[in-house]
Formats: structure tokens, C-alpha cells, sequence
């Protein structure tokens, strides 16, 4: 099944328009996930719309409202709520181009594939991604998503484009809150040469499908065992507890540790280094 867009519409460079398209880069169903049933029946339970004072609705008798205090609502039609769109709900149009050292990781969300709509649109989006490529900068946008008004941070990627949708400054936490308790201090020198080592024997290259997820497979692995009738238990892979009374002898045990397994290869910069 091909995937569906998240939004279309139309991607601007000043004068230079082209219809796109804009996808999830991101798959987030493929996980195991539960229905609710009922535990004589097994029949699914289904969430009923419900009044607290007439009882069931039907989903056409809904309207959206807006609670300003507690228990008072203001009511929107749907065609309020349509009158106030704002073009961004129709158009990504790039406002500024900064360094994308300048965007911190903590505001960056979630991606998006951002695909030309249509072949009349291949020109003009080959133009705008060729001349962000040479620019080697992060093109900003804004753009109305579940409707919200979201930042979008933009940068060409093989032969399309990926967004980024960035979370506004009152999403992110003043990391000042929670650090400024944490005493100054650099560490004992020796020992943080000794974890030096160890983080040196430990880098390697990122390669995603070494880090599954191991409780999910535990659960793909017990559903596989009761749908062949079986009851054997499985559990997940779980790091064996440590209590460390002296961390220098921790530290030493684990450099030790590491060097009876085969030493990794280093790169010819480290090895001169």
C-alpha cells in the first residue's frame, strides 16, 4: 500500500512556487500494540462518545469547544475555525536560511519527506533544492500541521528534500532548571582518563539495526509462542545490576574487561594521533 501524504501544497523560494508533497520519514506502527477486549467475550471494546448527563451521542451531535475556565466553554463552528486559516495551512514558504549548527538538538522533532507534486513541479523543485545545496544551510518555513503553526527547518537530502518540524522556545525546558543543582566539579583526573580508554575502545561507526528494541521483540516472541498454543514465558534481555562501592575499581575492572576482547580497528588519523 503506497504511503499517503501528510499535507499538500505548495513550496515557495520567493517568486519560485512548485506543488509538493509532504510524508512521515518516520514509521511508528510497525510496533506491537493492543486492543482492548473484553475479558470473557474477547469481543474489541469500542469507545462510545458519551454525556455525562443524556448518556451515548452520536459522533454528528459533536461540536469543538474551548474551555477558558473550568467547566466554561467558548463553542467554534467549523467554519469560524476556517476563517482564521492562515496561508502557512496551504504553503511552506521559506522565510531564512541559518546555520544548522545554530539550531540546538533539543528543538529538533520530527521528519518529513518533502517530495515534488506532480511532473510539473520537477523544474522548480530541482531549482530550489540545487541552490540550497550549495548554500549548506537549513532553509526555515512555517507550516500549519494538526492544527498548529510549526516551524520547519528544511535541508536537501539525495534527490528530495527532509523538514524538520522544530519545537517553539516554549516547548524547551531552561536546562537551568535542572542542572544548576549539579556541582562544578571536573572529576578525579586519573579516573577520567580511565573512562577516556574505555570510551575509546567502545566508539565505532552508528549503525542503526544493532540497537533493536528488546522488550518488543520479547513480546513478538511470547505472542508467537501463545499463538502456537504454547504458555512458555519470555522474557526481555535485561543488563546485569552492578553496585559499585569503589569507582576507580569499577572503572579499572571495566578497561580490563574490554581489553581481553579483540581491539578494534582505528582509523589511520588515530593512529598517528
Amino acid at each position: 500500500m503506497a504511503a499517503r501524504p501528510t499535507w499538500q501544497g505548495h513550496l515557495r523560494l520567493s517568486l519560485v512556487t512548485c506543488p509538493v508533497q509532504l510524508y512521515t520519514a518516520t514509521e511508528s506502527g510497525s510496533g506491537v500494540h493492543f486492543n482492548l477486549l473484553h475479558k470473557d467475550t474477547h469481543n474489541r471494546i469500542r469507545m462510545i462518545p458519551t454525556d455525562e448527563e443524556i448518556g451515548p451521542v452520536e459522533r454528528t451531535d459533536l461540536v469543538k469547544g474551548y474551555e477558558y475556565e473550568k467547566d466554561n466553554y467558548i463553542v467554534l463552528t467549523q467554519d469560524e475555525i476556517d476563517e482564521v486559516k492562515l496561508e502557512s495551512t496551504r504553503t511552506i514558504d521559506i522565510e531564512r536560511f541559518v546555520d544548522a549548527a545554530d539550531i540546538d538538538r533539543l528543538y529538533w522533532d520530527n521528519p518529513y519527506y518533502l517530495v515534488p507534486d506532480g511532473k510539473l513541479a520537477l523544474d522548480a523543485f530541482a531549482v530550489i533544492r540545487e541552490a540550497m545545496s550549495k548554500t549548506k544551510k537549513i532553509a526555515l518555513a512555517r507550516l500549519v500541521m494538526h492544527q498548529r503553526e510549526r516551524l520547519l527547518g528544511i535541508e536537501p537530502r539525495d534527490k528530495g528534500l527532509v523538514c524538520w518540524s522544530l519545537r517553539s522556545a516554549n516547548e524547551v525546558r531552561d536546562s537551568a532548571d535542572f542542572f544548576d543543582d549539579i556541582p562544578a566539579g571536573k572529576g578525579d583526573k586519573e579516573m577520567v582518563a580511565i573512562a577516556d580508554k574505555i570510551i575509546e575502545q567502545k566508539e565505532g561507526p552508528f549503525d542503526p539495526s544493532r540497537f533493536n528494541d528488546r522488550y518488543e521483540d520479547a513480546l513478538k516472541a511470547l505472542i508467537a509462542e501463545k499463538r502456537k498454543g504454547k504458555g512458555r514465558k519470555v522474557k526481555a534481555t535485561e543488563p546485569e545490576e552492578t553496585n559499585v562501592v569503589d569507582l576507580m575499581d569499577a572503572l579499572k575492572k571495566s578497561l580490563a574487561a574490554k581489553g581481553k576482547a579483540a581491539p578494534a580497528k582505528k582509523s589511520a588519523t588515530r593512529k598517528q594521533a
